[in-house]
């Protein structure tokens, strides 16, 4: 028999050196990674406030630096969503200036370019919008901020303070909140097009000034028979993401 360990504070045990179920437990996390996708049309159909506080719980889990935990999230329900749905569509029309509070990137160069470029020909193909086409081009843009008629939407924030490092362990938690939405029968859409209006979500949502907006989710119900759902993405092969490095430095050198 493998050994056991107790979790602090729980009671819990768990196996030590033994494999226990590793195979089925990076086969469900396999899975849901996989099965993952952003849901750019959802049903209308509100998610039991259990099954949120559940997502939650999983996603609290997520690690972060010294255990800082600097996530604090905005969460819409019910007439709140459709208020800000409302108003930052009209926001947006209305011109209101783009201000995210950290610098959205330079310019997209090479393999970055020709990733996005591919995930945007995919998302316009499924729905039949040709190149050139702007209106309609603007008008799935514009849908960004109609929160794809989700019910629900999480702002996620993090302690100023903190600098980049709490928005990467907010990151964290963001991919966190994913997953456990997917194993929850829940699909989402991680947004910084919403981060890119945070004077609004700000002043509408009463976000202290000490905090900063990192990103939008929303989420809810997938509408499973709409095109827009129905391309996946793409990925780079492991190897090309990887440098391996074996040996020492002087060993390297002896034999260049």
């Amino acid at each position: 028999m493998s050994p056991t360990s107790t979790r602090p504070g729980t009671g819990e045990t768990s196996e030590v050196g033994g494999l226990g179920d590793a195979g089925g437990l990076y086969e469900a996390l396999r899975r849901i990674l996989a099965d993952r996708y952003t849901c750019r049309q959802f049903r209308p159909d509100p998610v039991p406030r259990a099954t949120i506080e559940r997502l939650l719980a999983l996603a609290q889990r997520t690690p972060s630096w010294c255990n800082t935990q600097p996530w604090h999230v905005h969460l819409t329900e019910g007439a709140a969503t459709e208020d800000l749905r409302a108003r930052l569509l009209a926001h947006v029309h209305a011109g209101g200036p783009t201000a995210p509070d950290f610098p959205f990137p330079a310019q997209y160069t090479g393999a970055y370019r020709e990733r996005r470029r591919e995930c945007g020909f995919q998302l316009y193909d499924s729905l039949g919008i040709s190149k050139g086409d702007v209106d309609r081009t603007v008008r799935q843009m514009l849908r960004n901020f109609e929160l794809f008629d989700a019910p629900h939407v999480a702002i996620i924030t993090t302690e100023a303070d903190l600098g980049v490092y709490g928005a990467v362990d907010c990151g964290l938690y963001l991919n966190t909140f994913l997953l456990a939405a997917q194993s929850l029968g829940l699909a989402a859409a991680p947004q910084a097009a919403l981060a890119s209006y945070s004077d609004f979500l700000h002043a509408h949502l009463g976000i202290p000034a000490d905090r900063r907006v990192v990103a939008g989710v929303s989420f809810g119900y997938p509408d499973p028979d709409h095109p827009v759902n129905g391309f996946r993405t793409t990925r780079e092969q492991p190897g090309n993401a990887v440098t391996w490095h074996t040996g020492s430095v002087d060993a390297a050198t002896a034999t260049a």
